[in-house]
């Protein structure tokens, strides 16, 4: 299809915008923005000017989230937002490109002079992937307003707890609470996100509406044995648990294989052996551990699995295991309203408006405890994510913007419909 040249512009200044948040990084080589950084701070700056740019006047709460505020008269409000924080060497379109696509859209419809029955808000977490603290989604669960503050103890690598942070970010603790909507003013959450995955390239598709999240559990597994010298422990006498903690990942990924039809994944991705020598038997390690999968029930009954064979590892090897949980998500169903109305605006564009299921988590999992949720993905080149390479085309962003608009037109008017019948 021939794409209108509005749209194209507005996918060219979504990139523009994207390139120019991209290059705020901790590091020059690879990109690298963590949560309550003075890369966020900077980050977190150049958001709010692109807000106040578009019409909105600006906030930002406790836990640093950005709120751009687009008609804060009006007595309920549509949230749209998404991230601002990075993985390690990451993409520069995952997250961003959900806030940014919400100021543009905000830009859209206050060019427009748009009369909608509800207010704009804008948010820009900065909490999402979790790169810093063994916690995630704080910024959008004290939107939510189910922030859980035992998480305030938690540490970074460099022992800076999550209230350090907050309080050397310059804010306080003790005003979280009130970074909580009010369920009764809040019309809907909606997060425009990259499929971080194949489907829609697969299906020559740019964009999509998402029909639910994926359930998350995340801990770290303690493997204890004893140190000994590496020339003169035999291998049948050796309490390594290293070998230990090696045995069960490989029975973590056969227990998710064994799972796949539930689109079950499991994965570890940090691994730290003590005391970390040469010529020493590791004594103790610890690695990270997570279970993701579109049925709650299957992935805690996994999780129960591995920690049986931990226990029958630890009497064969003379090793002790410890599981200690830091993050659950539950599945979590879009609002099938929503989907409905996020097809309606796509099929609107003259374009397929396919469904598919998410397989990372969003701010949106937090969010559809406050409000009604949607989210919409866009095509992204060979459903890379969380990597350089990651890549969202101009055209493909632009008509995400485009959607964002009609979506919200036609909830306005079945909102003031209602409201016309009341």
């Amino acid at each position: 299809m021939a794409i209108p040249a509005e749209i194209a512009a507005i996918g060219s200044r979504a990139e523009a915008m994207l390139a120019e948040l991209g290059a705020i990084s901790s590091e020059p080589q690879r990109l690298v923005r963590l949560y309550l950084s003075s890369e966020h701070r900077c980050a977190a700056d150049l958001i709010a000017f692109w807000m106040r740019e578009a019409g909105m006047t600006v906030t930002e709460d406790a836990l640093g989230t950005v709120r751009g505020h687009w008609r804060p008269d009006r007595e309920t409000r549509l949230l749209i937002g998404s991230h601002i924080d990075t993985v390690i060497d990451a993409g520069k379109y995952d997250g961003p490109l959900g806030v940014v696509a919400g100021i543009l859209a905000v830009r859209e419809l206050a060019a427009r002079n748009a009369d909608l029955p509800f207010g704009i808000d804008v948010l820009a977490f900065g909490d999402e992937e979790g790169s810093r603290f063994r916690t995630t989604l704080a910024g959008s669960s004290a939107c939510a307003g189910v922030f859980d503050r035992a998480s305030l103890a938690f540490p970074d690598r460099n022992g800076v707890t999550l209230a350090d942070a907050i309080k050397a970010y310059g804010k306080s603790v003790d005003d979280i609470a009130a970074a909580a909507y009010d369920p009764a003013a809040v019309v809907g959450y909606v997060e425009v996100h990259i499929e971080q995955g194949p489907v829609l390239e697969a299906e020559g598709l740019p964009l999509g509406v998402v029909t639910g999240i994926v359930g998350q559990s995340r801990m770290r597994v303690i493997v204890l044995g004893e140190a000994g010298h590496a020339g003169t422990v035999p291998m049948r006498m050796r309490q390594d648990a290293l070998a230990g903690a090696a045995e069960l990942m490989l029975l973590i990924e056969q227990t998710a294989v064994e799972n796949q039809d539930d689109g079950m994944v499991a994965t570890v991705g940090r691994i730290e052996a003590s005391p970390g020598a040469t010529n020493v038997i590791p004594g103790r390690v610890g690695f990270s551990l997570e279970f993701r999968s579109s049925s709650d029930a299957r992935r805690k009954a996994a999780i129960e699995q591995i920690k049986a064979d931990a226990q029958r590892i630890g009497v064969k090897r003379r090793l002790e295991f410890a599981f200690e949980p830091f993050h659950e998500t539950s599945t979590t169903a879009c609002t099938p309203l929503l989907q409905n109305l996020m097809a309606e605006a796509i099929a609107a564009l003259g374009l397929e408006a396919t469904r598919l299921p998410s397989g990372a988590g969003h701010d949106a999992q937090v969010m559809a405890s406050l409000c009604p949720m949607a989210m919409l993905f866009v095509r992204c080149r060979g459903g890379v994510s969380h990597n350089p390479a990651e890549l969202a085309s101009e055209t493909d962003m632009g008509l995400s913007v485009a959607a964002l608009v009609r979506f919200i037109e036609i909830l306005a008017a079945r909102d003031a419909g209602q409201r016309g019948r009341t």
